[in-house]
């Protein structure tokens, strides 16, 4: 994946615990084109590689925008980005990859929670530049933890906004279900935020009538998982026929990597996919939220930051 060297041209306050980076290449040249729903992995320092998605209309390839939520639950991703990276700062990212593209669609509904904004806001942009029909429902615990809010304010799609805030008035809290049944049902909708709105909002979705097909989601991260179940179990590298054995108590990478074997990981919690490996045998139990539904039937790859085997062994394209 081809890396770049950034500069911090801005860093603004959008929100209480909300800032928002303005980021140029430091060759003065445009930056890889981007769609909407793309991310870029962010090299923070010390190892720490993060994944944030672009929030500026696709057509900027002068610069990205990234908006950054200070988490003290996070694995310090976050609170170095907000205490550590400063105007001026050069820092190293990744080209842009997708995972939640915007595909054509007629009539598409976003749904935004907290800093999931961020794609979605992008694919609003991307939207009324090219004058599609999309309505937008944003939720947050309260106005002042609302990022890019006078961003939209001047919008060309501001009316198509709505703002949902948990400390406000009963009248103007989202009912999803009723929005849903005012909403035609080959609407594709698209949510992005913390796992229990994602979670919330494809169950409605699937309840009202909804197909898989026409409800796309990004996690920002992994919900826990009871690993008390964890067993033992081996991993083969089909290259060589070296046999690695997984301990309960560690993943495939970790393993991996204590037999001198790398492979290239980012998230570490199956979101982003840049571990990604072919299974050559065995059944995999995947716990990531990478892979589709489908693609996990299939059983022909995993993601083994976080996934593990149902099988004795595993055979790995490695």
């Amino acid at each position: 994946m081809s890396q770049y060297q950034v500069k911090v041209a801005k860093k603004f306050r959008e929100a209480e615990d909300i800032v928002s980076f303005e980021l140029i290449n430091v060759s003065g040249e445009a930056l890889p084109s981007f769609t909407a729903g793309s991310h870029i992995d962010v090299h923070i320092g010390n190892g720490l590689i993060r994944q944030y998605s672009l929030c500026n209309a696709p057509n900027e390839t002068y610069r990205y925008v990234i908006g950054v939520l200070r988490d003290p639950q996070s694995r310090g991703g976050s609170i170095a980005m907000h205490d550590s990276i400063q105007i001026g700062d050069v820092i190293t990212i990744s080209a842009p990859k997708n995972h939640f593209p915007l595909l054509a669609s007629d009539n598409v509904l976003l749904l935004a929670g907290g800093i999931g904004v961020t794609p979605i806001l992008c694919m609003a942009e991307h939207l009324a530049k090219d004058n599609g029909t999309f309505e937008m429902h944003y939720c947050s615990r309260s106005s002042e933890r609302t990022a890019f809010r006078d961003r939209i304010a001047e919008s060309s799609f501001a009316k198509s906004i709505h703002y949902h805030f948990d400390d406000g008035d009963v009248q103007q809290k989202l009912d999803l279900a009723r929005l849903l049944s005012d909403t035609h049902i080959d609407t594709h909708i698209y949510v992005c935020g913390p796992s229990g709105f994602i979670d919330y909002v494809a169950k409605t979705a699937k309840d009202s009538g909804w197909q898989d097909a026409n409800i796309h989601m990004e996690y920002f991260a992994a919900a826990k998982i009871d690993v008390s179940g964890d067993g033992v179990f081996d991993v083969k590298l089909a290259s060589s026929g070296k046999i690695i054995r997984v301990a309960s108590d560690k993943s495939i990478v970790q393993a991996l990597f204590d037999a001198g074997i790398d492979v290239q990981i980012s998230c570490g919690e199956g979101i982003c996919g840049t571990c990604l490996t072919r299974v050559l045998e065995g059944i995999p139990e995947h716990r990531d939220l990478y892979l589709t539904d489908e693609e996990k039937e299939a059983n022909d790859q995993l993601t083994p930051c976080c996934s593990r085997s149902k099988s004795p062994m595993l055979v790995l394209d490695l």
